[in-house]
């Protein structure tokens, strides 16, 4: 799958106090952009119905670098950054760019596939596993065994 990278439209409800972008916005666009990823890999929210499966976070972290502020021109793509070979569980990258080239944030988030029946931890039929091992994949990715 070619490189993901969307453009972020700054809504006046997302500043702070400070004027520039709340903390927790830049979570929320992360879990957008994830979606996103999924959706165009084949992994839409109907085909994870039918498999009666779903994503768990296990940790979410956010490094802040430059702030963003009302104006900026903003994007976030999405890239694999580990997994292990039969994507149970993988790391998903995003940078938050602005003015396209400096980087404003990166969150990296640990994900696995839970059972819907089960409630438990789940891997994906190899069909689907397909799917993600298209990409894109960070420049330094690296498989889990």
């Amino acid at each position: 799958m070619e490189d993901l990278v969307m453009p972020i439209q700054i809504r006046w409800s997302d500043l702070d106090p400070n004027f520039h972008l709340r903390h927790s916005v830049y979570y929320d666009w992360g879990a957008v952009c994830r979606v996103e990823y999924l959706n165009k890999a084949g992994l839409t929210l109907q085909r994870m119905q039918q498999l009666q499966i779903g994503l768990i976070l296990f940790r979410e972290e956010c490094v802040f670098r430059r702030e963003v502020r009302m104006g900026d021109v903003v994007t976030i793509d999405a890239k694999i950054l580990k997994a292990r070979r039969d994507f149970s569980r993988f790391t998903i990258l995003h940078e938050i760019k602005k003015d396209t080239e400096t980087v404003a944030s990166i969150i990296t988030v640990d994900i696995a596939w839970m059972s819907a029946v089960t409630r438990k931890l789940a891997a994906l039929p190899e069909e689907d596993t397909k799917l993600l091992m298209q990409g894109p994949f960070a420049e330094n990715f690296q498989w889990e065994d």
